[in-house]
């Protein structure tokens, strides 16, 4: 099991899994859920390497490793720590 911490507050993820379940029942504002809108975006503080890598949503709207939507991320393992 993979973890992400949200703003101090850790939670249980498969290996592999998306974030956007939990990201949104963290708090985290959701509108679209494809990732054209932008409204998930996180800010990754740690951990980066241990997400899948950017896809086309994510560089059509400039985002980089430690910036990306969080309907859009997997965490393949390890934890990840992320802030909006």
């Amino acid at each position: 099991m993979a973890k992400i911490i949200i703003d101090n507050i850790t939670y249980e993820v498969a290996d592999g899994e998306a974030i956007a379940q939990v990201a949104e029942s963290a708090g985290i504002p959701f509108s679209c859920n494809t990732g054209v809108c932008g409204t998930c975006q996180i800010e990754v503080q740690e951990g980066a390497e241990n997400l899948n890598e950017l896809n086309r949503e994510e560089q059509e709207l400039a985002m980089d490793h430690t910036h990306r939507l969080s309907c859009q991320c997997k965490i393949l393992k390890g934890i990840v720590k992320v802030t909006y």
